[in-house]
């Protein structure tokens, strides 16, 4: 059993934590401020290989693994959170893509996500169906020129400036079984976009997507109709922990920046560091955030395996942004009336973090996944 990065991995770590530290922090605040986000920025990512990091070398693709994804996502995230959505989209628009799209479709679509020249939203959570993905109301009509599809979705990471959306939709009757995933364009006649002021995580335009009767030719189709919310769940359950992965960066940054601060300033005589009052909050929220980091590589791990991995995510999913959370918030506490203040970066992460707690499922739908791995599906409390 081996709990450590190869070299690759390593190597792999330390460019991303320097380009992250180097050029993503010191403009972090800015988009807070409601600066939008250059696409120069995304296709700099891309130059990294981490909107491609999925994706097939044979079409433009780094063809890594889920590991480093996680990797990629966590390190990022001591710059600037919000980056990390760029990783998670793209990992699982290069999986869908990648899986299930016609070749026609892949093969145009995939090296503009590899080279950051094209966002691709995920479309699933709708103002009625959030935790209940499976009640979506947003229909698609087959026709002899493709599908028409109408209907909203909401709370859309990417809403303002994703070029593409994979939207799920209704195609049938019969729950679950009546949901099949297209590719949409977000340019087509009859898309409109709402976004949001939200309180966190403005980088990342979270929003609102309405389609009016848009017409999507045949071949925009991922898969068979009735297969759209397996391919949700499966996207789901590996981002999770990637989400975890984003969530315990942004925490940890907050936590060593805490240390440094702790190590120089003095009170009764002595630095902070030396006072147990200080260190032990630093030691419990470190032995959290590392506890939840194994949990979700080890998702990881299984994922690049082929296993089985549904339990572990939820439960990475469920603990990081808890932890994550509360250790950011100590963080404000432990740096006094300056962690208070907006020229330290931790009350905006905290702000960024809690949006995960929400995001890919609630901590109520998580303890909810664990529950039916660990009982059984005739135990579990909603169908």
């Amino acid at each position: 059993m081996n709990f450590d990065f190869d070299d690759t991995e390593r190597a792999f770590q330390a460019a991303v934590r320097r380009y992250a530290l180097e050029r993503l922090l010191p403009d972090y605040a800015r988009w807070d401020r409601g600066e939008r986000l250059p696409r120069e920025r995304v296709r700099e990512l891309a130059e990294l290989g981490l909107t491609g990091l999925l994706v097939s070398p044979d079409v433009g693709g780094v063809g890594g693994s889920y590991v480093q994804a996680g990797i990629a996502a966590e390190e990022i995230a001591r710059g600037d959170h919000n980056m990390t959505f760029f990783i998670q989209l793209g990992a699982i628009a290069a999986d869908l893509i990648g899986q299930y799209a016609q070749p026609a479709l892949r093969d145009a679509l995939l090296p503009r996500l590899a080279s950051g020249e094209a966002l691709v939203a995920f479309g699933l959570t709708e103002p009625g169906a959030g935790s209940d993905a499976a009640s979506i109301r947003t229909r698609a009509e087959r026709d002899d020129d493709g599908w028409v599809v109408s209907g909203e979705k909401a709370s859309i990471t990417l809403a303002g400036n994703a070029d593409y959306a994979v939207v799920f939709a209704r195609m049938g009757d019969g729950g679950a079984r009546g949901i099949g995933a297209l590719v949409v364009p977000l340019d087509a006649p009859g898309v409109s976009r709402q976004v949001y002021d939200a309180m966190g995580g403005k980088l990342a335009e979270r929003g609102s997507l309405f389609f009016d009767a848009v017409r999507v030719p045949h071949d925009h189709q991922l898969g068979e109709p009735g297969r759209g919310f397996a391919q949700a769940m499966e996207a789901f359950d590996y981002n999770r922990a990637i989400i975890a992965l984003a969530c315990l960066g942004t925490a940890q940054q907050s936590l060593d920046e805490t240390m440094a601060y702790a190590r120089q300033r003095e009170t009764f005589g002595k630095p902070l560091a030396r006072h147990a009052g200080y260190a032990f909050q630093v030691a419990e929220h470190a032995t959290h955030l590392a506890s939840a980091r194994l949990l979700a590589y080890q998702t990881l791990w299984l994922k690049d395996q082929g296993r089985p991995h549904t339990r572990e995510a939820a439960m990475a999913k469920y603990l990081a942004p808890k932890a994550a959370t509360e250790a950011i918030r100590a963080c404000i506490v432990l740096n006094g009336w300056m962690g208070y203040d907006n020229s330290l970066p931790h009350a905006q992460r905290l702000r960024d973090v809690l949006g995960l707690e929400i995001g890919d499922g609630t901590p109520e739908i998580m303890k909810g996944v664990v529950a039916r791995e660990l009982f059984g599906r005739e135990f579990v409390a909603y169908r």
